[in-house]
């Protein structure tokens, strides 16, 4: 194994003495040389070295074990974390095989009422390593089972010292967001390219700390690639705060997006009222002006053919006119009433306050490449990340903003497979109330796009990131196609069941503690991590956490004093629909 791969993860976070924080390539004269950090581990302990159980079966995925109980009691006063909780639920422990070791994750326990102080567990396999004869450690430890335990081999405690190794970086880029549980220093570590080229999903309850969690995981990849290009669907304006500095930040009153970068269908979701066979016929009409109303710009003689979704702008006046002359005629070969039907909510649309940050008169000239630009952070100029905070946007268009947005991710990336690929992270708060399960569906287009990305978007460099504090709403297909889950505390059933069945075999054990986990503690598997791990995430400082802190009754109840006024200013804001 090479210097290389024997490097431990090493902190992102600036305040750790000792540690060195990524922040991008570094000048070549100041280049530092590669360094081996492995702090000084204690020698195994008579505990360590002496088995605490046997293998009684095998599977092709795990085994069952046999465990002394007198043998876990000694190992619980040892000095050593990782020793002291060996054989306990959720714990890793090792099973000589040959001349290396087998590392397995303890799923659950079970009394042994035929042996006296006995206990069964099974055995969830999580990979294989080597010992190096002159320490005894494990070195060149990798994902997966060669090499399979025979009934009758001995178990033993894996040691801090031996998930220093297993955990320990292997070269490729990533970043650390905490500590190894139960360790206090070894770091866990996140593999940048297999976490966003797969995509990746952060699950937990309201309350457990998920929206910090996914603060301090942006904040790191923005630290280490500050010319990244990221956007982050905000529903609630959480974000804003914990991105002030290092981000770009849009809401209702600087977005100006464009309608006409609205494809048909969008369209169709904003204009079209009517239901049934009566929808159809708006829609029909509604594609046939749109196209007209379109090929009025000079754009659309230098481009040639287009179609209804060709992003090409229009005058929503004369839109209007169209439909009107197009209601004139004779042979319509409908009544006026379908005409009227979608020129009225187009009209309506236009003089409603709360539309004009996307249908403002304003926005009618062509700037696509100047909001791509800035929306994409091309160029980033060291904020590489955009907070699109939609909590302002009206209820009845927000999935389509939401659309919108995902959907120009995706064909930027389509069409610019000419240029230099720039890889672009989509992170979706909220994701089940876009992307929701079958049960749920009401057939809008941003859960199609979504979708969409979630399954081809890997291969055009559009990575996506989903946020949910309910799984199960969540589409199945969706959550499958993330290669990477990071599950916090999980209190409804239903959801446990979902990420179960989600999360590949040998994480079961540490599965089954999701309901058990801690505040800002998680459970990280999949192609972002070497083998499945739990995690406590590191502390974030207050300027960089989001705006998502429960309110203290019991404090903000005891204050008094200010109330008139602040019920008049919200009022005045509540009334302008403006939060400013």
């Amino acid at each position: 194994m090479t210097d290389m791969s024997r490097q431990v993860f090493i902190s992102a976070d600036p305040a750790r003495p000792g540690d060195l924080a990524p922040h991008g390539p570094m000048p070549a004269a100041a280049a530092l040389p590669d360094i081996v950090l492995e702090p000084r581990d204690l020698p195994p302990s008579d505990c360590a070295l002496s088995p605490i159980g046997v293998v009684v079966d095998v599977a092709g995925s795990g085994s069952g074990i046999a465990l002394d109980l007198h043998r876990l009691e000694d190992c619980m006063d040892d000095a050593d974390p990782t020793v002291a909780l060996s054989g306990q639920v959720g714990s890793q422990i090792k099973v000589r095989v040959g001349r290396g070791w087998l590392l397995g994750s303890v799923r659950n326990q079970r009394r042994d009422g035929k042996v006296d102080g006995g206990a069964l567990a099974q055995l969830d396999f999580l990979g294989e390593g080597e010992e190096d004869p002159a320490t005894g450690r494990i070195f060149g430890f990798r994902r997966g089972v060669t090499r399979f335990p025979v009934p009758g081999a001995l178990v033993y405690p894996a040691t801090s010292a031996d998930l220093r190794q297993i955990y320990a970086s292997d070269g490729r880029a990533h970043v650390t967001v905490g500590t190894v549980f139960p360790t206090q220093d070894i770091r866990a570590g996140l593999y940048i390219d297999p976490l966003l080229g797969k995509h990746f999903a952060l699950l937990g309850s309201t309350g457990t700390g998920k929206s910090t969690a996914a603060a301090l995981i942006l904040h790191r990849i923005c630290d280490m690639a500050p010319e990244g290009h990221i956007v982050m669907i905000d529903p609630h304006g959480e974000y804003l705060s914990a991105f002030r500095n290092t981000g770009q930040l849009f809401d209702v009153s600087n977005l100006q997006m464009p309608y006409w970068l609205m494809n048909f269908e969008e369209h169709c979701e904003v204009f079209l009222t009517a239901t049934g066979a009566e929808r159809q016929i708006d829609a029909d009409i509604l594609a046939k002006c749109l196209l007209m109303a379109r090929q009025k710009n000079r754009l659309a003689e230098q481009v040639g053919r287009i179609t209804q979704d060709s992003p090409i702008p229009y005058l929503l006046s004369d839109l209007c006119n169209i439909l009107q002359n197009e209601m004139g005629k004779l042979d319509k070969g409908h009544s006026s009433i379908p005409y009227m039907r979608v020129k009225s909510k187009i009209e309506e649309i236009r003089n409603d306050p709360r539309y004009q940050f996307m249908f403002s008169g304003m926005l009618v000239s062509d700037t696509m490449a100047e909001f791509v630009g800035r929306l994409f952070r091309l160029p980033a100029h060291g904020k590489p990340i955009s907070i699109i905070d939609v909590s302002g946007v009206p209820s009845e268009i927000t999935s389509t903003v939401v659309a919108v947005l995902s959907r120009l991710v995706f064909d930027y990336a389509i069409w610019s497979r000419q240029e230099t690929t720039r890889p672009i992270l989509l992170v979706c708060e909220e994701a089940h109330r876009y992307v929701p399960n079958e049960r749920n569906s009401n057939g809008s287009s941003v859960g199609r796009i979504l979708s969409r990305i979630a399954k081809e978007g890997r291969k055009y460099g559009v990575s996506l990131g989903l946020i949910t504090q309910r799984p199960s709403d969540l589409a199945e297909g969706v959550l499958s196609q993330c290669g990477t889950i990071i599950s916090m505390r999980l209190n409804n059933d239903r959801d446990q069941q979902f990420v179960r069945a989600a999360m590949p075999e040998g994480a079961r054990g540490f599965l089954d503690s999701i309901p058990a986990l801690r505040n800002r503690e998680c459970i990280i598997c999949g192609e972002g991590v070497a083998i499945p791990i739990r995690v406590a995430f590191d502390d974030l400082d207050e300027a960089r956490r989001p705006a998502s802190a429960d309110p203290s009754f019991s404090q903000l109840w005891g204050k008094s004093g200010g109330e008139t006024e602040s019920v008049a200013r919200t009022v005045h804001r509540w009334r302008a629909q403006s939060r400013f």
